[in-house]
């Protein structure tokens, strides 16, 4: 206990001084000045992973700038190219991070959490942040094909039957084919990864176990071939089964160089340990000129993911993956676009490969669970029709909260006890069933954690009755009283309110005064900042200007719907964004993420959809070309490269945000109006003649729905089929271009004509 009594600042500054360097504790404090005062200044749980994340970065500024004669990821051979548009200086950058492309796509299977990862060039990273397997074709003439070092290949993410990454590379008369999927044997996962490799002189097919992943260096300190040179060992144990018995092998240490160094002066070598990490190693076959040759590589997923993975032979593999009983209820469409139709079906697969019980934002960067991301990924999984997998991830919601109510992913961030509430009231509601008892401690406590959480400060201050300070969405910036947060708040209170209503109408009465007393000082607050900005568009919190953070703020539109849809605060709000933050037609965020947001794009189309403004559709398509070939989104896009530049490389908010925005296309709900409105999102080109456009079962509110629309030439002649939890809502057909339309009581088809002048 005496420790806390000593003078630490006293003693840090004295020693920082002492050695010349400026004192750190006047450093903080002035950084802190530029946020407002808060009780939680980072979460920790970042500040960890931030220094995890540099560390790296700082191991891969030792290890890759000495030794570019090595053969390494596809973001450091471009990243690290002057003649490259991805060329970053490094100067004075102490840590080297992928910045450029980070792009990766998972495969896995159904309920479990073990997710390995593909780069844009076939890198296998199988173990979670581990090393990884490539492979090559090395001529005997010493002509080479190394895919990351390819300006282009072709990949795809096949989607029929099990989850497959194939990636197809060529150069020279030689051609390489990786294809990677994990599959189950005796109820475990095992990663394959097959290459098939032809060429067309004396060749080598290649496969080198590298040091490092997508994010960079992953050390690797000893690797061993088998005497029946069936398996490698890694660090001892065997980890890596070949389908055929290694003809030649070799590897090499750091101080060697890298094994790719070795391979025309060959040695036979059959392990390698390397105190420094960095082992490499090369188990090469024999190509014979213009024959064929396969060769599959097994690697079994790790204990602690799955107790029963063990090593097999890699040609035993089951057909059945549980990927067509995972997908029975999935909601399906039907549209004339074969790549908005492959983003849609892509999405659900990456739904439901991230959601074995919590849900992740991503398999490996955000392989973690927050409540922000869990609401958004949840409804997504809502309106996809996987009611069953979001109520056992709901189930894990009152274990992580806090003794006073607080549903803690990260500290200081104030969204995410609305965000719970929130997303278990669109369970319930589409559901079409009660709170679960196990639940309702949990939902009362949230909800009287936001009331006192508010700030009862200063009246008429714009902070009064907000939220305090918080880091909130990392994306909006500095720690701030952010209308984001306060948003959410209400919708917690108000999903409280509906929740608990069947047990107390008392109580639900007295969450909905609160709600109503919460969004009357949000509304003052944004009075105030009207008058100071002088135009009513909201600014992300009430001392800020306006500027990219203001995309929280939508959350009072999409996807709270707590407003009008046409409200002049929201739609000056899209205003500003739509003339001051789009680059090359999508949302910039320059605050943190420093690049093109497909999710955040979203949010904005999603607005303007819902306020009937057409410009909706130009977002819809930006966000479409910004994927990759594998049909996915880094959470942020480089605006040069189009490469992954923030996050993680396949994020599943953005896969989230495609499936709702394509379903609210089709049908979303007005919940203030009891009306479900069909056709708003409805794109030109879906509409030629002959073309059939279908959704179903799509879940709602008020229940399941089948709508078919059949676009004739001058008119839509739209049909549905309702299997409501109770009375049928009020049906409005708005498809953009065709006069709006109201269907009568127990109507399940309707005409809409097309407007004269579209």
């Amino acid at each position: 206990m005496w420790l806390k009594w000593l003078p630490w600042q006293y003693i840090v500054r004295k020693l920082a001084r002492s050695h010349g360097f400026l004192d750190p504790i006047a450093l903080m404090a002035y950084a802190r000045r530029f946020s407002q005062p808060s009780e939680v200044q980072e979460p920790i749980e970042l500040l960890r992973a931030g220094v995890v994340f540099h560390a790296r970065g700082l191991m891969n500024s030792r290890a890759i700038q000495h030794n570019l004669d090595w053969v390494w990821p596809y973001w450091v051979e471009r990243q690290f190219d002057p003649g490259d548009e991805s060329f970053v200086p490094r100067a004075f950058s102490l840590t080297h991070i992928n910045l450029t492309h980070r792009n990766w796509t998972a495969v896995g299977v159904p309920d479990s959490p073990a997710l390995p990862i593909v780069d844009p060039r076939g890198l296998l990273t199988p173990l979670f942040d581990g090393w990884s397997l490539d492979g090559w074709i090395i001529a005997q003439d010493g002509a080479f094909l190394i895919p990351s070092q390819l300006p282009d290949v072709e990949q795809v993410w096949n989607l029929e039957g099990n989850l497959s990454i194939q990636t197809t590379s060529s150069r020279d008369g030689m051609s390489l084919q990786s294809h990677v999927e994990v599959r189950l044997i005796d109820q475990a996962p095992y990663c394959y990864l097959r290459l098939s490799a032809t060429s067309e002189r004396p060749a080598s097919l290649v496969v080198s176990l590298r040091p490092y992943n997508p994010e960079g260096v992953s050390f690797l300190h000893h690797v061993e071939l088998s005497r029946d040179r069936m398996n490698w060992a890694i660090e001892g144990e065997e980890r890596i089964r070949f389908s055929d018995p290694v003809e030649k092998h070799t590897a090499s240490d750091y101080r060697t160089g890298d094994v790719f160094l070795r391979l025309q002066n060959f040695e036979e070598r059959n392990a390698i340990i390397c105190d420094v990490g960095m082992s490499t190693a090369a188990a090469i076959f024999e190509l014979r000129p213009g024959v064929a040759r396969e060769i599959v590589v097994g690697v079994p997923l790790p204990e602690e993911e799955n107790e029963k993975a063990d090593l097999q032979h890699p040609a035993v593999v089951p057909d059945d993956q549980g990927w067509n009983h995972a997908l029975q209820t999935a909601c399906r469409i039907q549209i004339p676009d074969p790549q908005m139709q492959f983003l849609y079906d892509a999405a659900l697969r990456s739904l439901i490969l991230h959601s074995p019980k919590d849900v992740y934002p991503g398999p490996y960067t955000y392989k973690r669970f927050w409540f922000r991301d869990a609401a958004f990924l949840l409804n997504a999984m809502l309106c996809a029709g996987f009611t069953d997998r979001v109520e056992r991830s709901l189930d894990a919601f009152p274990p992580r909260q806090t003794p006073l109510g607080y549903f803690l992913s990260q500290e200081g961030e104030w969204d995410s006890n609305g965000e719970a509430l929130w997303i278990m009231r669109r369970w319930c509601e589409v559901a079409h069933r009660h709170p679960k008892s196990a639940w309702l401690p949990s939902i009362h406590r949230g909800a009287h954690w936001i009331i006192r959480k508010r700030d009862k400060g200063i009246q008429d201050s714009p902070h009064k009755g907000l939220f305090p300070p918080g880091f909130s969405a990392e994306h909006l910036g500095l720690n701030d009283y952010y209308y984001w947060d306060d948003f959410w708040g209400v919708a917690g209170l108000r999903s409280a309110a509906f929740l608990t209503r069947h047990e107390s109408e008392t109580e639900a009465d007295a969450f909905n005064r609160e709600a109503d007393a919460f969004m009357a000082d949000i509304e003052n607050s944004i009075e105030q900042t009207r008058q100071r900005l002088e135009r009513p568009a909201m600014p992300a919190a009430p001392y800020r200007r306006l500027d990219a953070g203001s995309i929280g703020s939508l959350a009072v539109g999409y996807p709270l719907q707590l407003w009008p849809a046409q409200d002049a605060r929201l739609t000056d709000t899209v205003q500003f964004l739509l003339d001051n933050c789009l680059f090359r037609g999508a949302f910039l965020q320059d605050m943190i993420h420093s690049g093109l947001n497909a999710y955040l794009t979203l949010h904005m189309a999603q607005v303007l959809m819902k306020a009937g403004d057409l410009r909706f559709i130009d977002l819809i398509r930006s966000v479409a070309q910004l994927a990759s070939p594998t049909g996915q989104w880094p959470e942020a896009i480089h605006p040069r490269t189009g490469g992954g530049c923030m996050g993680d490389g396949q994020h599943v908010w953005a896969a989230a945000e495609w499936i709702v925005m394509i379903r609210n296309c089709f049908v979303y709900e007005e919940p203030d109006r009891e009306c479900l409105v069909l056709g708003a999102g409805l794109l030109p080109e879906w509409l030629e003649p002959g073309e059939p456009i279908r959704i179903g079962p799509a879940p709602t509110s008020w229940g399941m729905m089948e709508i078919d629309f059949q676009p004739n030439l001058d008119r839509i002649l739209v049909e549905w089929r309702g299997k409501w939890h109770e009375r049928p809502p009020r049906i409005e057909i708005r498809v953009p271009g065709h006069v709006p339309a109201v269907a009568e009581a127990g109507q399940t088809y309707c005409e809409v004509l097309r407007e004269p002048n579209a």
